[in-house]
């Protein structure tokens, strides 16, 4: 019997061990109709230094119409949170609502990894005065940037970044407006926000000490082509712009000093017009095993069937393409998490829901990264 017994054992020993499952979660954050906002959009997530998800939003009161567009649109700046990993996410929450009928939205984030502050920029605009109506010189729209050093559950009073974000001399600059999503903290511990303004054009505004004082980047040339923009800084410490494109193929630019100056606008792979997300997956410096550059958004005919792409030449080609819903999808946003698993915070189902999306690698390369050339 004892002979047997050991047989057994042995045979289950032998037994190769069995891959992870991928993962793929789905749970809806906002629902459009719930605590009195009549839509949700424009996410972005953050991770705070205790590992609490903050989930930003803008909640539309009046309807679907971005901030400004309608005199009686009244749009306030919302956050909820998570302690499980995304799982289960708390009530609502108000970071700022400016008054009736006016706007704040669309949100940036970026943790100082050397402070613990967490950073939120947006957009506060007067009622009826949109990125178009904003008139030059004036604070029809303003700028704002918010702080908080307790993992997001207080926030500073706003501090206004204007006359940083958009030259108060131009007779045709109406408005500077964050990501939204996609700011950064670099490798020597410059923060970066990603910003458009309007007439369209690219650039970012940073700090080079903690937030005390912020700066204006030169524009990006050819960037007049492009809007919504998000940053990731490449292995070999350049910064990367993806930006959303007039028409075309999305398009990118490169900083080599670390966000000033930019590029010629590149051209990238075809996708519908949206903003999107993009994030640093791993890196090789830090002891992954391949550098790699995650991005997220629809893959289209339009705004349907969200994808995750991956880039293991950072950011010049995504040959790798998963697809995280079949649903129609619209703005995303991404954050790594502890374990390495991504979160994804993205507009679902014609924006009745903001979910998050939460996956990992064994769902990106179910066979194992492609071979390196």
């Amino acid at each position: 019997m004892q002979s047997y017994r050991l047989a057994i054992l042995l045979s289950f020993i032998a037994l190769p061990a069995l891959a992870a499952e991928p993962l793929l979660e789905h749970v809806n954050v906002y629902t459009s109709g719930a605590d009195d906002y009549k839509i949700y959009r424009i996410p972005a997530i953050e991770i705070a230094p205790d590992g609490t998800l903050l989930a930003f939003a803008e909640g539309r009161k009046q309807g679907g119409k971005d901030p400004g567009y309608d005199k009686q649109q009244d749009v306030d700046l919302l956050l909820k949170r998570s302690s499980d990993d995304g799982k289960t996410w708390s009530e609502l929450e108000i970071v700022e609502d400016p008054g009736q009928y006016w706007s704040a939205a669309n949100a940036a984030t970026v943790v100082d990894r050397d402070t613990g502050k967490i950073w939120v920029l947006y957009i506060r605009s007067k009622p009826g005065r949109s990125t178009e109506t904003s008139r030059p010189g004036t604070d029809d729209m303003q700028t704002m940037a918010r702080w908080s050093e307790d993992n997001g559950l207080n926030w500073s009073e706003p501090i206004d970044l204007t006359e940083v974000a958009r030259d108060m001399q131009d007779e045709t600059w109406t408005a500077s407006v964050p990501g939204p999503g996609g700011a950064i903290q670099a490798g020597n511990g410059r923060l970066l926000v990603p910003c458009w303004k309007e007439p369209y054009n690219v650039f970012v505004i940073y700090s080079n000490d903690h937030g005390a004082t912020w700066h204006r980047s030169e524009l990006v040339p050819g960037g007049d082509r492009g809007n919504e923009n998000q940053l990731v800084e490449l292995a070999n410490g350049r910064i990367m712009m993806d930006m959303r494109q007039a028409w075309g193929p999305r398009w990118r630019t490169i900083s080599s000093d670390g966000g000033y100056t930019w590029s010629e606008t590149i051209e990238s792979f075809m996708a519908p017009r949206c903003a999107a997300g993009v994030e640093r997956l791993t890196l090789k410096s830090a002891g992954d095993d391949r550098n790699r550059i995650l991005w997220t958004g629809p893959r289209g005919p339009g705004r349907v069937t969200l994808v995750a792409r991956v880039s293991y030449d950072e950011g010049a080609t995504y040959p790798v393409e998963r697809i995280l819903s079949e649903e129609t999808a619209a703005y995303s946003d991404l954050v790594l998490l502890p374990d390495k698993s991504v979160g994804c915070l993205w507009e679902r189902d014609h924006h009745h829901y903001i979910a998050f999306t939460r996956f990992d690698l064994a769902l990106l390369e179910p066979e194992g990264p492609p071979v390196e050339e």
